[in-house]
């Protein structure tokens, strides 16, 4: 698995992440024996990036990821983790009384002394202003205290990594972390990347199936997406299908090609999965992508290419 560096933060992460959100069973039901058996496979397999938060599946992501994660027996050293803070089960709260709670409840569920990086969680949702003067240099603190390594913000719309960017002392925020926005269907986030890559930030892009779009059982009940963009998602998967092709690993391709995107997270929560993604990962690095289906997908979901929708609903 093909390592690369994470902005200036000194970590080395794997080009596929492991995005454990599945884990918390959100997606439908996941056995602890399975949660164990994909955190082990993926590590097995090269993958030393695994990102979850409180949030997903009301802390029981961050449960089983930390019972995968102690499954391993390896140095603390040998993987990097990210959890979130300021989005939980019962709202959002980026208060420096909050966050500074969360990271303890958080460090117990993952059974680690400290996490390489914490991240402020759906900042759009919160006040930006008091991101950048509250709950910022509170996760300051938290990195004095040793409990975190680096700091990082997420979010959907990409104007508030700019807001937040242009407010903080250079070096202060370490890592973003965008969903949706470098998938087949929206490459919006590849005009923020000389930005991103100028003030030195470690960029993660999560979801290259966007949320479920790009997979041929097609994306769940409440996804946000317009109709228009979801025919032709549909339509999209199955071409690929009737040409024997997986739009699933397309799209993971897709997205792992561009090096300066530091990890594409991918959420897993089966063995099968992990060898699913691994071996996207391995076929790109070998033979590169298929330029000619990849082609015809474009050509499908030109009339609705980066289209996005409003932050609301959302994974997890």
């Amino acid at each position: 698995m093909e390592l690369r560096p994470l902005g200036n933060t000194g970590l080395n992460i794997s080009s596929v992440g492991f995005g454990a959100s599945p884990l918390g069973s959100v997606f439908g039901p996941v056995s602890e024996d399975d949660a164990v058996a994909s955190v082990r496979e993926a590590f097995r397999r090269g993958i030393n990036f695994f990102d979850t938060s409180p949030y997903y599946g009301g802390t029981l992501s961050e449960k089983m990821l930390g019972k995968g994660l102690k499954a391993l027996g390896v140095p603390r050293n040998e993987y990097v983790v990210s959890t979130k803070c300021g989005r939980y089960k019962e709202g959002f709260d980026f208060s420096a009384e909050r966050v500074t709670r969360s990271i303890d409840e958080s460090l117990e569920r993952l059974q680690l002394d400290y996490v390489d990086i914490l991240q402020c969680h759906d900042i759009e949702f919160g006040s930006l202003d008091q991101i950048v003067n509250e709950t910022i240099p509170a996760l300051q603190k938290l990195k004095e205290a040793g409990k975190i390594r680096f700091i990082g913000i997420t979010g959907l719309p990409l104007g508030i990594f700019t807001y937040v960017l242009d407010r903080v002392p250079s070096g202060t925020v370490d890592v973003i972390l965008s969903y949706c926005h470098y998938s087949i269907n929206d490459s919006t986030l590849v005009d923020l990347l000389p930005y991103l890559k100028s003030k030195s930030v470690g960029i993660i892009s999560a979801s290259p199936l966007a949320m479920g779009l790009l997979t041929e059982n097609g994306p769940p009940e409440w996804h946000p997406a317009s109709p228009e963009l979801k025919s032709a998602c549909q339509a999209a998967a199955a071409y690929c299908k009737d040409k024997g092709k997986s739009i699933t690993k397309l799209a993971v391709q897709y997205s792992l090609s561009n090096k300066d995107i530091s990890t594409v997270l991918v959420g897993m929560n089966s063995v099968g999965q992990v060898e699913e993604n691994v071996t996207a990962a391995l076929e790109l690095a070998t033979f590169g992508k298929d330029q000619e289906t990849l082609a015809e997908v474009e050509a499908i979901l030109s009339p609705v290419k980066n289209q996005t929708w409003p932050s609301g609903i959302q994974q997890g």
